[in-house]
């Protein structure tokens, strides 16, 4: 079946009949071998704008049929992947269109039902299967309020917990660095690349975030903010993620890509789905424009830092030619 056969669904349904478009849209697609990526853009382009015209019942439908798609396309199963979990089970656990930062950012945003689903995934990423434990038990882990949940302990893996509980800070950062790491997959960044607006940025900031390195992510924070590098290490250098979480935001980021290089940077902060949530949250309760003033306080501060830093080379100069012509007076009256 070839492109062509999509229009023909589109003429051959009344107007209105929405519930019928999107289902045999989407069966067609389906029936499709190998669909290009023209193919997939009309398939998104003639779905999500019936999406929410059409009953539950189609959605769980399609979200079924998308489940056993090789090529099912991403943003509809994205969007039926928010759905609840009556609906989006199918997706949560077979599809291969989720990633791994898609599943994470759903536990938080959904938590135990979206859980238990994605639990079911064959080879689930380790610290995917973790996070689900936790929120499994949750008597297990010591929570707070979501005002104040900022300074958990990372949660050792179950098969090396007496290695794990001797092991030093720094050595529990890194394998969380690690397991970040594992989840990154370099196949996809070439068909995201002209997709998001400031993907060469977060690419960069991402990047640099899972070397471990402070300075790298600094200069790439400072490059992308158009900031000073000292205002770039002040901004990572606080014990929490708000001024982070500001930076990220004015650089209009998605909340998932936002979570990971914010998980990269303070791992310590993110043992637990409710502290994702949290970060979740706040993220979306941020409005860019204050984002932005607050990047734009930074450059002023940088800015007055700067010349009150001249101000004071130019009084201590003047002074020390001062003091040496004083000296000389001196000496010349003495000889």
């Amino acid at each position: 079946m070839s492109s062509s056969d999509f229009r023909q669904i589109a003429i051959r349904t009344e107007a209105g009949k929405a519930e019928r478009l999107f289902r045999a849209a989407v069966s067609a697609f389906c029936s499709l071998t190998r669909p290009s990526r023209r193919e997939i853009a009309q398939l998104e382009d003639l779905t999500l704008p019936l999406f929410d015209e059409v009953s539950v019942e189609s959605r769980r439908y399609v979200a079924a049929a998308l489940s056993e798609c090789e090529y099912a396309p991403t943003a509809l199963v994205r969007r039926l992947a928010e759905e609840p979990v009556e609906i989006a089970a199918p997706l949560l656990t077979r599809s291969n269109a989720l990633s791994d930062i898609d599943l994470i950012a759903l536990i938080g945003r959904h938590g135990l039902p979206h859980a238990r689903a994605i639990a079911r995934r064959k080879e689930l990423n380790p610290t995917i299967a973790d996070l689900i434990r936790a929120l499994e038990r949750p008597t297990l882990v010591k929570t707070r309020p979501p005002e104040t949940v900022t300074k958990l302990t990372l949660r050792p893996e179950p098969v090396a917990k007496a290695d794990a509980d001797r092991a030093a800070p720094g050595e529990a950062v890194e394998n969380a660095r690690r397991r970040l790491r594992s989840m990154m997959r370099l196949a996809g960044d070439a068909t995201d690349v002209n997709t998001f607006l400031g993907q060469p940025a977060y690419v960069k900031l991402r990047e640099t975030a899972l070397t471990g390195n402070a300075a790298f992510f600094q200069t790439a924070l400072a490059d992308a903010l158009e900031i000073d590098f000292a205002t770039a290490r002040s901004v990572t250098g606080q014990s929490g993620y708000a001024a982070l979480l500001a930076a990220l935001r004015a650089l209009d980021l998605s909340e998932d890509r936002a979570f990971l290089i914010a998980v990269a940077v303070y791992p310590g902060e993110f043992p637990h789905p409710q502290a994702i949530r949290l970060f979740l949250d706040r993220y979306r309760l941020l409005h860019r424009e204050a984002a932005l003033d607050k990047v734009r306080a930074w450059k002023a501060e940088a800015l007055s830092r700067a010349v009150r830093d001249k101000a004071d080379d130019t009084i201590n100069t003047e002074r020390r030619d001062a003091s040496n012509g004083d000296d000389a007076s001196s000496g010349l009256k003495a000889s």
